[in-house]
């Protein structure tokens, strides 16, 4: 008992020993900031989040698009109109557009019309000059010139959940209603189900004023009509070994009315077109060890478009094309880290394209019906060493083309090159020195090639070489900032056997008939200011662009003149305020001035133009759903201008949105 008495004591001597060595710690508040993305890349990269692309009242995919400095976004006027996205001038043949990982194809044109996805499930929207840094993506991705990726958001639930649910309906001017709804479901422990589908209308009569010298007279625009159906089914697994399966199937429809370009006194088009795009595709991500990755897409893509144009010039007055493409595409990359700082991947892409349509023309009514098969293959290999970067990689490429009538083209292959670095200038600041050097070519497309009488079947590849070194820079130079980040980009691009059509004796013909170089600089800026003890805050978004591209063929009319629709100064930038009352969302965008045609002459040139854009949101909270509202008035100083000529553009127009959450 003595012992037991002893031991007891001496227990609470330490426990009063411990007590007496206890402190109140006071609070420490931590104040950082994560280094974005883009301040961290070899290559230079810009992307959007969905709060952002919300919160500014962007309504499409091409207008989010606009902001990214370096872009050039054809847009032909109207909700209907088609949209087509070039990096850096490089035509939108060089610009591959990843949805979910997998490249979105149309080897008819060569170019994908970015007006047909909608933002309502879009996570994330990214643009890569160059290929991403990432080693595990397609051959697809590194053979491509610019990447614009859009990632859509993955099921995630709230505790105690296994269902989410949300619709969302908008409307605005010219007609425009668009509901939508998508159902998530978790199907098991580590399955989840993602359905989506969408409904758009709109009327698109919009006022524009037309200019002829010195009159001026209101017109309406007319046949910019359309109506589209889009649905989406995914599949997200993983699996004991915590490897990842991602299903996809996609479904597009649309009839529209092309409104054409506005002639004087002459601004009727009665020009159809129907569009159906499926695809269904699936990504694999598996991890053996610590060494070794493996990722592999497959994906099926059938796609059907009719042309009508109704005109008495054609013999039954009307003018109908069909046509019907299908790809199948496989794809797998694998990647091996033998040691921490080297890092190599070896990806192989192979695919089968072919079309057929309804067209007869003259004494030959035999079209080719094309059939392509393309393989590439792209080695890659990453060495990080203390504070510096390296990625080299090269990509072969082999084309075989057949024809059932005619003969059939001569095989394509080519190597292409590409070395980039980043090297962190101060170990203890994030600034970093970047550069690239890119070797890159397009295939001609099927239309090239092939359309009318126009086609030739004898077009080289259209080569491109791009050059680029930046700086970026991230920080917080100010106690009254949270963070500011910068990048400046200077770039120079050399395009030959440019693909282009010229007139011949009777007709338009293509041909490899233009040198283009390319030189200019890339500036953005974001920062991030506190107001009022964290809870509102200013977030400044910017980015200019100064490019000039010249017409290098010595023996073309426009030798060292500036290449049409290329403005010298571009830019925008936005502000947003964010607070628990009422978010505002504030936008500018400006293009310089520009010509329409080789001819730089007052007939051709198009006028400078600032488009603003002004958003207010709001976010309501309830016991068993959230609602978020916002309204935007785009074009608000109801500004008239064409980015096409003799396509005019909307002015001022009003949007709402109203979206509820289960």
């Amino acid at each position: 008992m003595a012992q037991q008495s002893s031991l007891e004591e001496e227990r609470l001597a330490d426990d009063a020993l411990t007590d007496s060595l206890v402190f109140r710690l006071v609070q420490v508040d931590v104040d950082g900031h994560k280094t974005e993305r883009n301040i961290l890349t070899m290559k230079p990269v810009q992307q959007m989040q969905k709060a952002e692309l919300e919160q500014l009242g962007i309504q499409n995919l091409a207008d989010a698009v606009k902001k990214f400095a370096g872009t050039n976004v054809r847009d032909y006027g109207g909700i209907g109109g088609m949209k087509t996205v070039s990096v850096r001038n490089l035509g939108a043949h060089h610009t591959a557009v990843s949805y979910d990982e997998v490249t979105v194809s149309n080897t008819q044109a060569g170019q994908i019309d970015i007006g047909r996805f909608s933002l309502d499930n879009v996570e994330s929207l990214s643009m890569t000059i160059g290929a991403d840094d990432n080693l595990m993506q397609s051959a697809r991705h590194y053979a491509s010139a610019g990447v614009l990726s859009i990632l859509t958001e993955r099921p995630h639930f709230d505790a105690g959940k296994d269902y989410a649910f949300r619709i969302r309906l908008k409307g605005g001017s010219f007609g425009l209603v668009t509901p939508s709804l998508r159902y998530w479901q978790r199907v098991g422990e580590q399955t989840s189900l993602a359905l989506n589908g969408s409904y758009m209308r709109a009327d698109g009569v919009y006022p524009f004023v037309l200019v002829n010298g010195r009159e001026r007279t209101n017109e309406k625009r007319y046949n910019s009509d359309i109506y589209t159906w889009q649905g989406e089914a995914n599949l997200y697994h993983t699996f004991a070994d915590k490897s990842q399966l991602d299903m996809k199937a996609y479904w597009f429809y649309s009839e529209r009315g092309l409104p054409g370009s506005v002639t004087l006194y002459n601004p009727v088009s009665r020009e159809r077109l129907w569009d159906e795009d499926f695809f269904a595709q699936a990504v694999y991500r598996k991890t053996f060890g610590e060494k070794w990755n493996l990722h592999a897409r497959l994906k099926y893509t059938h796609t059907w478009n009719r042309y009508e144009d109704t005109n008495v010039k054609y013999a039954g007055g009307k003018q109908i094309d069909v046509n019907r493409q299908n790809e199948y595409y496989a794809s797998a990359t694998l990647g091996w880290s033998p040691v921490e700082a080297l890092r190599i991947a070896l990806a192989e892409d192979a695919f089968y394209n072919d079309l057929r349509n309804n067209i007869n023309i003259g004494s030959n009514p035999d079209f080719p019906f094309p059939k392509r098969i393309t393989s590439l293959t792209a080695l890659s290999a990453q060495w990080h060493w203390e504070r510096l970067h390296v990625e080299g990689n090269v990509v072969g490429t082999y084309a075989h083309e057949t024809v059932e009538n005619n003969e059939n083209p001569a095989d394509k292959h080519r190597l292409s090159p590409s070395v980039s670095a980043t090297y962190r200038l101060l170990p203890n600041e994030s600034l970093h020195l970047r550069a690239m050097w890119k070797n890159t070519f397009r295939m001609p497309s099927f239309n090239d090639l092939y359309y009318l009488r126009i086609g030739n079947s004898g077009l080289r590849p259209e080569k491109a070489t791009e050059y680029n070194v930046g700086l970026t820079w991230s920080g917080k130079p100010f106690q009254a900032v949270k963070y500011v980040s910068a990048t400046v980009d200077a770039y120079y691009n050399d395009v030959t056997d440019k693909i282009v059509a010229f007139p011949t004796t009777y007709v338009w013909k293509m041909a490899n008939f233009g040198k283009v170089k390319i030189k200019g600089i890339d500036v953005t800026l974001a920062t991030e200011v506190p107001i009022y003890n964290n809870k509102v805050s200013a977030i400044l978004m910017g980015a200019y662009t100064f490019q000039e591209s010249l017409d290098k063929l010595e023996a073309s009319a426009s030798y060292n003149k500036q290449l049409p629709y290329t403005p010298k100064h571009s830019g925008n930038a936005s502000l947003l305020i964010r607070n628990p009352w009422v978010n505002l969302g504030y936008s500018v965008l400006f293009q310089g001035e520009r010509w329409s045609s080789s001819q730089q002459t007052a007939q051709y040139k198009l006028k400078a133009y600032s488009e603003h854009t002004l958003t207010l949101s709001r976010e309501f909270r309830f016991r068993s759903c959230q609602l978020n509202l916002s309204g935007s008035i785009h074009n608000l100083f109801d500004k008239q201008y064409e980015i096409v000529k003799y396509y005019p553009m909307p002015g001022r127009s009003f949007s709402l949105i109203g979206t509820i959450n289960f």
